[in-house]
């Protein structure tokens, strides 16, 4: 069997609805994008959605409109992808990283308390795999520093009035923590539609937030939108209203917006975004009984205070290191099936190690990613795929002990 690792769940349907958006005239942002944002903040228990052009997008006009730069400092996990934190360097902050909690991909919430300074504007913890984080721990961590928040003149920082949570929900979209949908806990979350995630617009993200007080959501949306559109005060759908070609430029802005013909993706997948997970789910079930036995650890997906989107499968090979983990990459590769490594911590890459970051300093960090492989987890996968991966899994790790790489674990 040939096994991809993520590939994009396309369906006819999905199809149909792009070549009506090719149809209809409107191919750049338009009233798609506009309905999509509307069923994404339903969806999400929000009030108010911005689609944009990428996850990393909308991180970084998020840490923007809240007026974050120069003088300030951001704190990201040392366990994530680069985008998480590369957006803390476009605007000019300081980059905080801080270990995982023990024995856990998600960030430690004590790590977050302890690294908040009176220049600490913001957090982002990741919803690593689809499982949301500690969100209860990682509010008292930012509440129990308080005291030592100074906003600048941002209106935003000044109405929070504390370190600001934004979660990195790439993984997330339709994970719950204690009842509550990914988008609806933290102050912002942004929303990844990349051709790997559950629900795919090829490129594209999004960005959905919490009531602040004493600031209109109708504002904050207006914010994201001239930021994602060279600070032009009208998008291309409100300048054909009769007569209303005038437009002004408040400040120079980026062109990171989202187009219809995303949006028309979008639209559809989530329609059957509820089964998409419960396929994910079935999977992950097959997955937990086949290596019930085995000397593995998977990451948790449901328990009592979280049920996540199902978007990762992350394995751990008990009491093993990287090389055992690589062998055994190697071989499901030889054997058709494709698989990855989520993630290589941050300290561990030329960029962040130039800025002076050291691993030694995130043990817990380096600890879950030496270890670690991601299984293919997708809805283009069947049943019989399935039991392949399960089977060459049991055989492979019994095939590398007897080889003689036990002594590498």
């Amino acid at each position: 069997m040939n096994i991809p690792f993520s590939p994009p769940d396309i369906r006819q349907e999905d199809i149909d609805e792009v070549i009506a958006a090719l149809k209809s005239g409107w191919i750049t942002t338009g009233p798609r994008t506009k309905a999509f944002e509307e069923k994404l903040s339903e969806y999400c228990h929000t009030q108010k959605t911005a689609c944009l052009s990428a996850a990393t997008t909308a991180l970084e006009l998020t840490l923007r409109i809240l007026g974050i730069g120069p003088g300030d400092e951001v704190i990201v996990p040392a366990y994530t992808y680069t985008a998480s934190a590369s957006v803390v360097a476009h605007v000019g902050a300081k980059l905080v990283l801080v270990d995982s909690a023990p024995n856990a991909f998600h960030v430690n919430p004590k790590a977050i308390e302890k690294a908040i300074t009176r220049r600490t504007k913001a957090v982002i913890p990741v919803d690593i795999g689809g499982v949301m984080c500690d969100y209860d721990e990682i509010f008292e961590a930012v509440k129990a520093k308080r005291s030592l928040f100074k906003p600048g003149k941002n209106d935003l920082q000044k109405a929070i009035g504390r370190v600001a949570v934004i979660a990195d929900g790439a993984h997330s979209l339709g994970a719950q923590y204690k009842g509550r949908m990914s988008g609806e806990v933290a102050d912002f979350t942004t929303f990844s539609f990349h051709a790997v995630k559950n629900l795919t617009t090829a490129e594209g993200g999004a960005v959905t937030w919490n009531p602040i007080e004493g600031i209109a959501d109708k504002n904050i949306y207006h914010q994201f939108m001239l930021w994602s559109l060279h600070g032009q005060s009208k998008d291309a759908l409100a300048k054909t209203q009769k007569g209303a070609w005038e437009y002004d430029i408040i400040y120079p802005g980026y062109k990171c917006n989202m187009t219809d013909l995303q949006a028309a993706l979008g639209l559809k997948q989530l329609e059957r975004y509820n089964a998409i997970i419960k396929r994910r789910k079935e999977i992950i079930q097959k997955y937990n009984d086949a290596f019930a036995d085995l000397p593995v650890e998977a990451m948790p997906h449901d328990t009592k205070d979280k049920h996540s989107s199902a978007h990762l499968y992350l394995l751990r090979l008990k009491d093993k290191n990287s090389e055992y983990r690589n062998a055994l990459i190697t071989e499901l590769a030889e054997r058709g099936i494709a698989t990855n490594v989520h993630y290589k911590p941050l300290p561990m890459h030329t960029a962040y190690k130039n800025l002076g970051f050291d691993m030694k300093q995130y043990p817990w960090a380096y600890t879950m990613y030496k270890n670690e492989i991601t299984l293919p987890l997708h809805t283009c996968l069947s049943d019989e795929e399935v039991d392949y991966v399960t089977k060459q899994i049991q055989e492979i790790l019994g095939k590398i002990e007897h080889d003689g790489l036990k002594k590498v674990g």
